[in-house]
């Protein structure tokens, strides 16, 4: 999320994911893709400012959680310390819509 300030001087935060447009017509506002438009303080440059930094953290995040895994792969096993064969339930079949 973006951390964005309305006219009246409240904050909100916008996933940067989910804006298509930046206007600046004197007022910078955004527009969503589903339609919905935001008139903010900041300058276009400033969103954009601030988009770009929320993506470049995340890569820097993604580069952190590859380089260093956190979590560890372990085999299910049974009760007396044997590998099940079958560690995940079958897969559910999935039924056709009724129209």
């Amino acid at each position: 999320m973006i951390v964005v300030t309305r006219l009246n001087g409240g904050q909100f935060g916008v996933n940067p994911d989910l804006v298509q447009r930046i206007d600046s017509a004197p007022d910078t506002i955004l527009t969503l893709i589903d339609g919905s438009k935001f008139i903010v303080e900041e300058s276009m440059q400033e969103v954009i400012d601030r988009v770009n930094e929320h993506r470049s953290l995340l890569l820097a995040r993604a580069r952190e959680l590859k380089a260093e895994p956190r979590f560890e792969v372990v085999q299910d096993q049974d009760d007396d310390g044997a590998e099940d064969e079958h560690p995940l339930a079958p897969a559910v079949p999935l039924r056709p819509r009724s129209r």
